[in-house]
């Protein structure tokens, strides 16, 4: 795992909002982001532009917005889980309200957790103190020093 933070998001300032919310909370893993669901494949079977990148070199949590144009987070997700390789790759669906996570249950999508995007800067600053925390209570095997998952 490289530690890497896969930001799959189709708005410029909801990208831009989060990645300063990551740094405010202290989270320092490099973020990569893309725009949308096919680009996300792209990344994680290293094909396209990201042809060349390792592809067992998994980022450390995909943050994945849900709505998205063309290929949205339900097909990301159902590519994902289908295969053995992906599993277990920690993600977190970004969703728009509360409500779309009872899309999500009744679709069966198999998402590790959900978060409902913050309104403003503190709520996504406060978001994304959750995912450090979240990060931290499910990360079972110890962190190795040389590469952290979420560097404190």
């Amino acid at each position: 795992m490289s530690g890497q933070i896969l930001l799959v998001e189709d708005v410029d300032t909801d990208a831009e909002l989060s990645i300063v919310a990551l740094r405010r909370a202290k989270i320092a893993n490099p973020v990569v982001r893309v725009r949308n669901g096919a680009e996300a494949l792209d990344y994680l079977y290293a094909r396209g532009e990201f042809k060349g990148r390792d592809a067992g070199d998994l980022p450390a949590v995909v943050l994945l917005d849900l709505r998205m144009p063309g290929l949205d987070g339900h097909e990301v997700l159902k590519v994902v889980r289908a295969d053995a390789r992906l599993t277990t790759l920690p993600i977190v669906v970004l969703l728009g309200s509360p409500g779309e996570a009872r899309s999500l249950a009744d679709r069966d999508d198999p998402a590790a957790c959900f978060a409902c995007k913050p309104l403003d800067r503190e709520q996504l600053l406060a978001a994304a103190r959750n995912l450090r925390l979240f990060w931290l209570i499910v990360t079972e095997a110890p962190i190795a020093p040389a590469q952290p998952v979420i560097r404190l």
